[in-house]
């Protein structure tokens, strides 16, 4: 073997080392941003329920005008607009219940109930 070949050799062994390296690297860092952006959509959906529960106590003719539950649910609308920042991360994700038909609040309590 002449020089150039052993050099061509060793040159070949270190890129492909290299490029092991990195697709390794790149594998590992899109398990992290896909781990990072499930939960991310997990804390958007808590949050949009989070929301949707203020308002409907809101709305209760117990505690309709009150304001602490006002505030309450402005600040709920307001992080909840804040995390909507984010939809490019937690979008990358998609959820199987996403693709079921949306239902009412009255229709889940009453499967609740029935339960």
């Amino acid at each position: 073997m002449s020089k150039l070949e052993i050099t061509l050799a060793l040159v070949m062994s270190a890129s492909l080392i290299i490029n092991v390296g990195l697709i390794l690297y790149l594998r590992s860092a899109l398990v992290r941003l896909l781990n990072f952006s499930d939960e991310l959509y997990d804390l958007e959906s808590m949050i949009t329920n989070f929301s949707d529960h203020i308002t409907s106590i809101y709305e209760m003719e117990m505690f309709y005008g009150d304001e602490t539950l006002q505030f309450l649910m402005e600040h709920a609308r307001d992080f909840k607009t804040q995390l909507s920042n984010f939809d490019y991360i937690y979008t990358l994700v998609e959820k199987e219940d996403d693709n079921r038909p949306e239902q009412t609040e009255t229709e889940e309590k009453k499967e609740k109930i029935q339960e």
